[in-house]
């Protein structure tokens, strides 16, 4: 069996880890991010559920498996209907950290199942981080027009 792929990302975020935190965890505060719809309880066995901004996004699916306030997430994460990432088959962990008078969240999404699945993560993933980046710090990214890939 081949090892799943992981995506890692930082990035440094001007706003206490309170702020990202409910950035990451209020549904209203995810939709002015990401998504058209979410659906979150977060504690342990809770639901995670985010629906996508356009018909061609889906709706993402897992259950958090960590809660620590302020400090970290973790979530299964897979997409309904999803052959290749169905709800639950991968993980996203989120860690958040005291930097520089702002926050640096670091984030892993393992058990990704090909490299063409870890590179349309990592679009998103770059996209999204860079929307939450805004958002959390107090501005607006602006409407979300999802991940535009360059051909």
């Amino acid at each position: 069996m081949t090892e799943p792929f992981v995506i890692r990302r930082e990035t440094q975020i001007a706003a206490p880890r309170a702020t990202v935190f409910a950035y990451l965890t209020d549904p209203e505060k995810i939709l002015s991010w990401m998504g058209s719809d979410a659906t979150t309880e977060p504690h342990p066995g809770g639901l995670y559920l985010l629906k996508g901004i356009g018909p061609r996004d889906g709706v993402a699916r897992g259950a958090f498996r960590e809660v620590v306030p302020v400090h970290r997430l973790a979530y299964t994460f897979g997409w309904e209907g999803g052959q290749e990432v169905p709800p639950g088959s991968s993980l996203i962990e989120i860690d958040l950290i005291e930097r520089d008078g702002g926050t640096l969240l670091r984030m892993t999404h393992s058990g990704l199942p090909s490299e063409a699945q870890a590179a349309a993560h990592a679009t998103g993933w770059a996209h999204y981080l860079e929307r939450l980046t805004i958002a959390a710090s107090g501005k607006d990214p602006g409407p979300d027009r999802g991940v535009t890939t360059k051909s």
